[in-house]
């Protein structure tokens, strides 16, 4: 990256939080080869919304999830199993999700099933959260240094945010046009 706050990573790993929490919406990619390595499901906090993610918030104890452009970081075991810390680079977006304990880990409630019966998928308290059967290999593809971009179409963000020169392009849009 050329703003010079991460090493060239070798993953990007972008999260559509405008897409129902019952549909596919994490997707990693190798940037070397462009290869898509993994479509998943991921929760989103509890009172970001229910089945749509419609509020984030970078507050401690808001139990929202945070948008903007994260690293992933050293995995560890934790409460969650294992998991994988993340750091905001976007001050009043996500800075302060290390302290806010905004990490990804496996969780039994992000499941096609769950969202068959509840008509969502669970709701972590801010984590993007995902199934206990690829969390582990999912961390272990992107940790120590692939970048994570969290995307809502908030027009405060889209225009403040100094890793993005879109407007409110959406993420489909961008792809489509490389």
């Amino acid at each position: 990256m050329s703003s010079g706050d991460i090493d060239a990573p070798k993953t990007l790993t972008l999260i559509d939080y405008s897409k129902p929490s019952t549909e596919p919406r994490l997707f990693v990619y190798d940037l070397a080869t462009g290869k898509l390595l993994f479509k998943e499901l991921v929760a989103h906090g509890k009172n970001t919304g229910d089945n749509l993610a419609t509020r984030f918030s970078d507050e401690m104890n808001s139990r929202q999830s945070s948008i903007g452009l994260f690293v992933a970081a050293e995995p560890y075991v934790g409460s969650n199993g294992y998991s994988l810390r993340l750091d905001g680079l976007e001050p009043g977006f996500n800075a302060h999700a290390r302290e806010r304990a905004i990490v990804m880990h496996g969780a039994p409630y992000v499941t096609t099933q769950f969202a068959a019966a509840q008509g969502r998928i669970g709701r972590s308290w801010g984590c993007p959260a995902l199934r206990e059967a690829v969390a582990h290999q999912v961390i272990d593809t992107i940790r120590g240094g692939g970048v994570i971009f969290s995307y809502y179409p908030d027009q405060a963000w889209l225009k403040s945010s100094r890793f993005l020169n879109c407007g409110s392009k959406t993420p489909s849009d961008v792809l489509a046009t490389n």
